[in-house]
C-alpha cells in the first residue's frame, strides 16, 4: 500500500481535524476494481502551535547579555567576602523592599557609582545568587565592549519576556499567544512591545489567580553603555534623518520600565546600574523627574559603602597566591604596601584588578620588582588632583613597559576602532586578521613584541585561538584614558593620526602578495 506524507518539512504544525475519503469510480469485474484512489481532504484548519511563536522570539533576542551567557564567561565576579555588605542590602531589597505597605511598593532602585567602582562585579554576583535562590526573573548587561544587540535597545524587551516565559510556564504560553495576535510587534517600539510582550501575558495569568505569588528580580546592568541605534529612513526632503544620541535610548528604556513597573499586574523589582551620567542623575531626581518620587533610595557605591577593606581583602588574597607561587618571603608584601596600594585605588575595584593582572603576567622581573615599580610610579603622580590620577599613572606604566609604546599605542587604538566600527563585517575583527593587516612583515611576530606586555589590560588569545577570537579590553575605563589627552599625556594618539595609521598599513597589506585573511 502506498504511503502519503503531509507536512514533511513543517514545524510547529497543528491539525485541528483531518479526514479521509475513498473513492471508487471505475468498472469492477471478478477480481475487484480496476482502479481506485484515495482522496484526501482536511476539514476545519491548521495553525502554529505555541511552540513555533516562542522559535520567533527566541529567534530576537540577545543571547550574550544573559548574566551566564557563554559570551560573559570572563565577566567581573566579586571576589569571595568581599561586597558582602551591599549584596545583602539589595538581595533583602529585592526580596522584602524597603519595608513600605503594599500600595506603596518601590519597584525601581538605581545602583551608580563612577568607573571601576565594582557594579558590574556586584550585579554578576547578585544575580547569581538570586538564580541559585529562585528569584531571578530576568538579566540584561549592557557593554561597550560586547556584541552591537547588547549594547542597543534594540533587543531589550524581548531578552526580558524570553527569560520570563522560562521563569514561569504559564508566562511562556501567554506570551507565545500575545506574539500570534500582534505578528508584526517585533516591529514595534518598545512600548509597544513591553505592552504586549510582558504586561498582556501578566494580566492574563493575574486575572486567572495564577500570578498572585508571583515575585523576581530583573537585574539590568551597564544602561549607560547602550548607544542609540541610527535610523536608516529617507525624509521627504531626501536629506539623512536626524542622528538619535545615546541618552534618547537610554531615556526611552528608562520610561518603558517605569511604566512597566507602574502597571499593577508587574509583580518584579528592577534594579538598574549605571554610572551617574546625566541622563540618569535628572531621571532619578524627584525635583527633575516629579514620578521619581515612587522609586526606591538610589545607592551610590562611592558614597554609601566604603569599598576599602574590600579592595584590601581583595589584595591580601591575590598577593598570597602570587608569593606561593614565586616562593617568596612570608614578609612580601609589607603591610604599608598594601595600605598605600588600597589608598591608590580611591574606591576603585579596577585599580586593584589591573595590578594583580599586571603582576601575574609574563614579564622578565619577578612580581616583587613590578610592585615595587607600580608603587614608585604611584608616588610620583600623587598630587592628589583627581581620583583617576592613580589609575592613569598605572595605565601609564603597564602601556610604557612596552618595547616601542608610540607603536603600541598606535596598535590599540586601531584595534579600538576595528572593534567598534568593523565588528558588523563577519569574521573581520579576529586576531589573525588583526595582525595580518598591521603587521609589516607577516612572519615577523609584531604583535605579540608590541602587545605582550600588555595583556593585563587587552586581552590576547593564545595562537591556537586567534583566527576565531577578537582582541578585547578589560575595562571601559582604559578607552576613556586613551581618548583623553589630558589623562593620557605623550601617549595620546589622535583619531587622525590612527587613521593614517591604519590607512598605511591597510595599503600595505592589500599590495602584498603574501596576505591572506582567516
Amino acid at each position: 500500500m502506498a504511503s502519503i506524507e503531509f507536512f514533511t518539512k513543517s514545524e510547529g504544525i497543528q491539525v485541528e481535524k483531518m479526514t479521509f475519503v475513498t473513492n471508487v469510480s471505475s468498472p469492477v469485474d471478478a477480481h475487484g476494481p480496476l482502479e481506485s484512489r484515495c482522496l484526501c481532504t482536511i476539514s476545519n484548519h491548521c495553525h502554529r502551535t505555541h511552540r513555533y511563536y516562542f522559535a520567533e522570539l527566541r529567534a530576537r533576542i540577545a543571547p550574550g547579555a544573559i548574566h551566564d551567557s557563554a559570551e560573559r564567561c570572563d565577566a567581573p565576579k566579586c571576589q569571595e567576602h568581599t561586597r558582602v555588605a551591599v549584596q545583602d542590602d539589595l538581595y533583602d531589597w529585592l526580596q522584602n523592599g524597603d519595608g513600605e505597605p503594599s500600595e506603596q511598593l518601590s519597584k525601581i532602585k538605581w545602583i551608580t557609582g563612577p568607573a571601576g567602582s565594582g557594579k558590574t562585579a556586584i550585579m554578576g554576583s547578585l544575580s547569581e545568587r538570586c538564580k541559585g535562590n529562585g528569584l531571578l526573573a530576568a538579566t540584561f548587561f549592557c557593554a561597550s565592549l560586547s556584541a552591537l544587540i547588547c549594547r542597543q535597545k534594540t533587543a531589550l524587551v524581548t531578552t526580558i519576556a524570553h527569560q520570563l516565559a522560562q521563569y514561569h510556564p504559564s508566562l511562556r504560553d501567554e506570551i507565545s499567544k500575545s506574539v500570534d495576535a500582534n505578528l508584526d510587534i517585533f516591529d514595534k517600539n518598545l512600548h509597544a512591545q513591553m505592552e504586549v510582550l510582558v504586561l498582556t501575558p501578566l494580566r492574563a495569568i493575574q486575572w486567572r489567580n495564577e500570578g498572585s505569588v508571583l515575585q523576581g528580580a530583573i537585574i539590568i546592568d551597564g544602561l549607560d553603555e547602550c548607544e542609540a541605534r541610527q535610523q536608516n529612513v529617507a525624509t521627504p526632503t531626501s536629506q539623512s534623518p536626524p542622528t538619535r544620541r545615546d541618552e534618547q535610548d537610554q531615556l526611552e528604556i528608562l520610561q518603558v520600565l517605569q511604566m512597566a513597573s507602574s502597571d499593577p499586574s508587574f509583580p518584579f523589582r528592577i534594579l538598574i546600574a549605571s554610572r551617574p551620567e546625566p541622563v540618569f542623575r535628572e531621571f532619578f531626581d524627584p525635583i527633575t523627574n516629579p514620578s521619581a518620587s515612587t522609586f526606591a533610595p538610589k545607592l551610590d557605591l562611592h558614597q554609601e559603602y566604603n569599598a576599602d577593606a574590600d579592595i584590601k581583602l581583595f589584595y591580601e588574597a591575590q598577593l598570597s597566591l602570587l608569593r606561593r607561587r614565586y616562593n617568596l618571603p612570608l614578609s612580601w608584601p609589607l603591610p604599608e604596601s598594601i595600605r598605600v596600594l588600597v589608598a591608590n585605588a580611591s574606591g576603585q575595584f579596577i585599580y586593584a584588578s589591573i595590578i594583580i593582572r599586571f603582576l601575574q603576567g609574563r614579564h622578565r622581573e619577578p612580581p616583587e620588582v613590578l610592585l615595587d615599580a607600580i608603587l614608585k610610579s604611584a608616588q610620583s603622580a600623587a598630587s592628589g588632583l583627581t581620583a583617576f590620577e592613580p589609575l592613569d599613572a598605572l595605565y601609564a606604566h603597564i602601556l610604557k613597559s612596552s618595547p616601542d609604546p608610540p607603536l603600541s599605542m598606535r596598535w590599540v587604538q586601531v584595534i579600538k576602532m576595528i572593534h567598534r566600527y568593523m565588528h558588523l563585517i563577519s569574521g573581520f575583527n579576529v586576531v589573525s586578521n588583526v595582525n595580518t593587516l598591521l603587521q609589516t612583515d607577516q612572519n615577523s611576530g609584531e604583535a605579540e613584541h608590541l602587545l605582550g606586555c600588555l595583556h593585563s589590560l587587552i586581552s590576547i588569545p593564545p595562537p591556537h585561538e586567534q583566527t576565531t577570537t577578537s582582541y578585547k579590553f578589560y575595562h571601559k575605563s582604559l578607552l576613556d584614558f586613551l581618548d583623553s589627552p589630558d589623562r593620557s599625556g605623550d601617549l595620546f594618539i589622535s583619531h587622525e593620526d590612527s587613521l593614517r595609521f591604519f590607512g598605511s598599513r591597510f595599503n600595505q597589506a592589500c599590495t602584498s602578495e603574501s596576505t591572506t585573511f582567516s
